[in-house]
């Protein structure tokens, strides 16, 4: 396991957090930059917030990184998935950004109750929620070996 980095390109960062984006760009500049990764984002308008959130794919899609691939996994049963692409649809379309979740290995009907449990919430909760979560993928991604 990999101690949190002093300093990070750009090209690093946007493969840690799923594309070139405002965040990636400032957080690159910044020593310390997944420490800071919160204070950043708190820098940033909402747009670019859900820019960000907006990189990351949406679980159980059929394209993926090969990291998001390895970390989503697979195998599961058609109707889980289904489900989980239906709501992934209604959360988009509800809070205007995509569903962000740390799966850390969780099974993918394990991360549906997770999607169900946060359609329930507000739009501010949820766009809080969501960045912390892409702070702790970025986090565990580089801590794994970048």
């Amino acid at each position: 396991m990999r101690d949190l980095p002093r300093q990070l390109t750009v090209d690093e960062l946007a493969e840690l957090f799923e594309g070139r984006t405002r965040l990636v760009e400032l957080l690159a500049e910044r020593e310390d930059p997944l420490d800071s990764a919160e204070k950043v984002l708190g820098e940033l308008t909402e747009q670019e917030q859900r820019q960000a959130l907006n990189a990351h794919p949406a679980i159980g899609a059929r394209t993926l990184s090969k990291r998001s691939a390895t970390e989503q996994g697979s195998g599961d049963h058609p109707a889980v998935l289904t489900e989980l692409a239906y709501l992934n649809q209604v959360y988009e379309e509800k809070f205007g950004f995509r569903f962000v979740v740390f799966v850390d290995g969780r099974a993918k009907s394990e991360i549906l109750e997770i999607l169900r449990r946060r359609l329930e919430r507000t739009r501010e909760e949820e766009l809080q929620t969501g960045l912390r979560e892409l702070v702790a993928i970025a986090r565990d991604r580089w801590q794994k070996g970048g």
